[in-house]
């Protein structure tokens, strides 16, 4: 009963908060995890009522197949945006564009904080500076698929944007497994390089290859069933089942075999959308059920934030020079391979600004740091909690605002109410 009080509590101060910030002109989204720092262990949470919030991280982490099976629901709908037929307008762009901001991210990162560590070397160890440069490059998704569809984004910024959104994910991996191995060694003093090559490599591997035959199945499926409900049944059920086998995590010999949720059910979406002739219509119908869902996901995530680390001045300067490294990165790179590319003027001046949130892949990348010893892990996790504070409370809105200034998200028509003549 309590679980379902604090779920029903979160859901419904989600769609409350997403009124309030409508007049500021702000995304729903940014409503959700504000709702979701309300309802969290640090305000409602802290009363200690029970089912009036969530009293603790514990709690919240208990109900983690939430979050789960939303993160893949949303790789699923981002897989959508890989139709062969986008992808040779625009897919070696997104993928020289997805490589290379995440690449200078990484770099501008790496520089402002191997520098702090040389002023502060007893406050900033150089492996935590360098884990946490390839923890910039990633992007959160969740937020930016939202905002996309909240507004109804069209246009030339939206189609390369979700791909580029997506690809991040698989680059930002192995730019993760490289630096942290380095940290590693420089720490252990050990260069391990089954660790550092092989085991990302496989994990990518492994998951589009699976993601692509439950794709095959999946299609396979619905073609024995016709009425739409049924369809859609199908749809959920593939999706969970494929969230299920993605959690699978072993070793075959010193390797070890895991698989990345977003890149599996990204790559089901994807196989699932170029080769299902009635797959639009089924990806419509997916998203109007997955949408409490979405609320849900995004209020738990706000009540997942972590209000604590504002109380550390050390965790906020490094978070600060954090935030404003990553973003330049972020900018710059997507800037200047846009360029390189020759893309047009819009989506080189406003790309940079929607790559900026981050979220989930962050956080579980900072769970994997924690192997550097407890004081580096905590460090690293604390000073990301800090950055996705703020980066989902603004990215979305700086989102909007690029989306808008680049002509993709239209401005709606005033309705405009006229009196009842009676005859």
């Amino acid at each position: 009963m309590t679980t379902l009080l604090c779920l029903s509590i979160a859901l419904a101060a989600g769609l409350i908060l997403s009124r309030f910030v409508k007049p500021l002109k702000l995304p729903a989204v940014t409503g959700y995890l504000v709702a979701g720092i309300l309802v969290g262990p640090y305000l409602l949470g802290a009363l200690n009522i029970p089912g009036l919030g969530f009293n603790s991280m514990e709690q919240i982490a208990s109900l983690s197949i939430i979050s789960e099976v939303a993160l893949g629901f949303i790789a699923f709908s981002i897989g959508n945006e890989f139709r062969l037929s986008q992808l040779r307008k625009n897919g070696v762009q997104a993928t020289v564009i997805g490589i290379v901001q995440a690449v200078v991210t990484t770099i501008c990162v790496d520089a402002v904080l191997i520098a702090f560590h040389f002023i502060a070397p007893d406050k900033l160890p150089l492996p935590v500076a360098i884990t946490l440069g390839a923890i910039a490059a990633a992007t959160a998704p969740a937020a930016t698929l939202m905002v996309v569809r909240q507004y109804k984004a069209k246009g030339e910024l939206t189609d390369i944007l979700l791909p580029i959104v997506a690809l991040d994910d698989a680059v930002g991996l192995i730019i993760f497994a490289v630096s942290f191995g380095i940290a590693r060694a420089l720490q252990d003093g050990n260069m391990d390089l089954i660790s550092i090559l092989v085991n990302p490599l496989v994990e990518i591997v492994v998951s589009l290859g699976l993601g692509a035959i439950m794709g095959y199945i999946f299609t396979f499926a619905e073609k024995h069933f016709h009425s739409g409900s049924k369809r859609l049944s199908m749809a959920v059920t593939f999706v969970m089942l494929t969230v299920g086998l993605s959690m699978l995590d072993f070793h075959i010999g010193p390797v070890h075999v895991s698989f990345s949720t977003l890149l599996v059910c990204m790559m089901l979406g994807t196989i699932f959308c170029n080769i299902c002739d009635f797959s639009e219509d089924l990806m419509e119908k997916t998203d109007k059920w997955t949408a409490p869902l979405f609320v849900l996901f995004f209020v738990m995530s706000g009540a997942e934030l972590e209000l604590s680390v504002f109380t550390d001045i050390v965790i906020v300067a490094i978070g600060v020079a954090y935030i404003a490294s990553r973003s330049v990165g972020k900018y710059a790179g997507a800037r200047f391979s846009a360029q390189m590319v020759h893309c047009s003027p819009s989506i080189v001046k406003y790309l940079g600004i929607t790559l900026l949130p981050q979220a989930g892949v962050a956080l579980g990348m900072s769970i994997t740091a924690l192997q550097l010893g407890a004081e580096s892990g905590i460090l690293i996790r604390n000073i990301v909690l800090f950055a996705v504070l703020v980066y989902e409370l603004v990215g979305p809105a700086l989102t909007r605002m690029a989306l808008q200034a680049a002509g993709d998200i239209s401005p709606r028509p005033e309705i405009i109410k006229t009196p009842n003549k009676r005859a």
